[in-house]
């Protein structure tokens, strides 16, 4: 006996693991890593510092992390989860990281830099209860927390827990409930849902279950949940939800009733499809999302080559269940081009979803355009490849983030307007192109694109929002501009690109001295995507506008270490002349990061 005392305290202890890990590292060892890595980087090992935890260790896939308060521990987990659902959206299931937190509030043994005791333990069994993506806390923590944090968490009753004597009660976060955990103040957009109230058809279509491990049938069935969304918005007096919001729940199990007070609409469509030797059985059903109540289901029997009139039976089916009236209506068919390559199809999601992962920088910008390149050389008629190429470009061009901007400039608008000609009707294909063609300064023309955009797939929350960015560089424009954007963001309320959205939201607010708004319109873009340096620099520009200077430095200092390159000539590019506001407090960062 040393008669030396053991320190102990009162902790919130939050353990982590990816989920699925070891499934992850034999499919794709090095990919794997890489992405853990980017991960940790860009995203969690930020946000639990910005929360005032302590990350305590790492066991590979796992780590400990220590938080003075409860509060603090629950506000982080959720705002980590939150993120990596919107940046997963496009990440195909096999690839996901997918993270499960358990967080528990006891006592524990503080011993050289490690923690140990039975709050770990706890924390770690709740861990290992959660679900991927989601966050369980123990009872002693939802006490610490009930009042404090607008979260919503499910009472699961006792669990019994591995080594731990006595169950436990436990609780589970609602992840996208209607809820922010970041901070009090809610921007307007936030808190506007008006698909929750129209009078009219309000529809989500879930990505459709693929009931085969080939390639090509998985492919089949994204493009046919696809299509629906498309086909659905062309039917007069239907409001439906855009496709980045409803393919946020991918893989998930999620119950109806969540998805509707999400996503804020009336009915939900699910679906699957199964080959059946050589045909196709697509089985699909309309929810009332308000009740969880199954209105209708039928099934659908095929060639895979007849799958454009299956998508039409199933259109006019769900049209006489929703509104009997709009059966004599024509379902206009978008037979957008689904013969891409499988290969080229695999780059282009790739490439698409890199961004979403990694963040903007050159490093990224440069893989994501590579991978689209070689879409469209494997697929030569790939027009959305070349639109989504044609995008990065143009905003790598505007961001500074590309070596040569004029070959950038140049080649953005040779694509753009090359998968304009491929594919003159596809409402993705013109939005990107659209939005591109505008970034590069040919409004009239971009315009004229995203205009018909919309005019194809009113749900088409991308365009709505390029449509409206540009109106609002006009002065006699700038309020119709304005609605146009905030309808967009609306449309796709889960969509992991707005806080892209938000942040020129808010600058094209600022260059109409409305600073207030702004502001709050940018601090929502910064929880909403924790990676844009952009965003940063916009909550700087608007916050030294209403004469805060240490939070413009503490913005200018992020945006910085997000972005180690980031220079004042930059920030002129990105604010144009209200750059000068920020050069004095940018003198001051840098002297100090000296």
């Amino acid at each position: 006996m040393t008669g030396e005392r053991m320190e102990r305290r009162l902790a919130a202890v939050l353990a982590m693991d990816v989920a699925g890990y070891s499934r992850l590292m034999g499919f794709d060892e090095e990919g794997t890593l890489a992405r853990l890595k980017a991960v940790r980087k860009a995203l969690v090992d930020p946000t639990i510092a910005s929360h005032r935890g302590r990350i305590v260790k790492t066991t590979g896939d796992g780590m400990l992390i220590e938080f003075a308060s409860a509060v603090d521990a629950v506000r982080g987990a959720v705002e980590v989860q939150r993120v990596m659902a919107e940046q997963n959206a496009f990440v195909p299931q096999n690839e996901r990281i997918e993270l499960r937190i358990g967080i528990h509030v006891g006592d524990i043994i503080f011993d050289d830099n490690d923690i140990f005791g039975d709050g770990v333990n706890i924390a770690a069994r709740l861990e290992g209860i959660a679900e991927p993506g989601g966050v369980c806390i123990s009872d002693d923590a939802q006490r610490q927390i009930r009042g404090k944090v607008d979260i919503v968490f499910d009472d699961i009753g006792p669990q019994a827990l591995k080594n731990i004597t006595e169950p436990m009660r436990a609780w589970r976060c609602q992840i996208n409930a209607n809820a922010s955990s970041a901070a009090p103040t809610k921007s307007s957009v936030e808190t506007v849902q008006p698909l929750a109230i129209t009078d009219k058809p309000s529809i989500a279509v879930l990505p459709f279950t693929c009931f085969s491990e080939e390639r090509g049938f998985r492919f089949l069935t994204e493009a046919l949940s696809e299509d629906l969304i498309t086909m659905l918005a062309r039917i007069p007096g239907f409001i439906v939800i855009a496709r980045q919001s409803a393919f946020a729940y991918q893989g998930r199990s999620v119950d109806s009733r969540q998805i509707g007070r999400e996503l804020g609409v009336r009915y939900i469509i699910e679906g699957s499809l199964r080959p059946v030797g050589q045909q196709l059985r697509v089985g699909t059903q309309l929810i009332d999302a308000t009740t969880g109540a199954q209105l209708w289901a039928d099934r659908f029997d095929g060639q895979a080559e007849d799958v454009l009139e299956l998508q039409d039976q199933i259109v006019r089916a769900i049209a006489s269940r929703i509104e009997p009236e709009l059966v004599r209506a024509e379902v206009a068919l978008i037979r957008r081009r689904r013969d891409a390559n499988p290969n080229a199809w695999s780059c282009f999601r790739q490439g698409a979803g890199l961004i979403s992962l990694k963040g903007w920088s050159e490093e990224t910008l440069t893989q994501a355009t590579a991978l689209l390149r070689q879409a469209t050389t494997l697929d030569p008629d790939f027009a959305l490849a070349r639109a989504q190429l044609a995008l990065f470009l143009s905003l790598g061009a505007r961001l500074g983030l590309v070596a040569d901007g004029a070959a950038a400039v140049t080649e953005a608008r040779t694509e753009a307007e090359r998968a304009v000609a491929i594919d003159h009707d596809a409402s993705e294909v013109l939005g990107y192109a659209g939005c591109a063609l505008a970034e590069l300064g040919d409004v009239q023309r971009g315009t004229e694109i995203l205009e018909r955009a919309i005019e194809n797939d009113p749900s088409n929350a991308q365009a709505w929002v390029a449509l409206g960015t540009s109106l609002c560089f006009f002065e006699k424009m700038f309020a119709t501009g304005l609605e146009k954007l905030q309808h967009g963001m609306r449309l796709s309320p889960r969509d992991h690109r707005l806080g892209f959205w938000g942040t020129f939201y808010a600058l094209a607010l600022a260059r109409h001295r409305r600073l207030t708004e702004a502001h709050e319109e940018v601090r929502a873009a910064c929880r909403r995507d924790p990676q844009f340096y952009v965003a940063r620099v916009v909550l700087a520009l608007t916050a030294a506008g209403l004469g805060r200077k240490e939070e413009a430095v503490v913005a200018l200092r992020e945006a910085r270490r997000l972005r180690p390159r980031l220079s004042l000539n930059e920030i002129e590019l990105l604010v144009g002349r209200r750059a000068a506001l920020l050069a004095p407090l940018w003198s001051e960062v840098s002297k100090s990061s000296q």
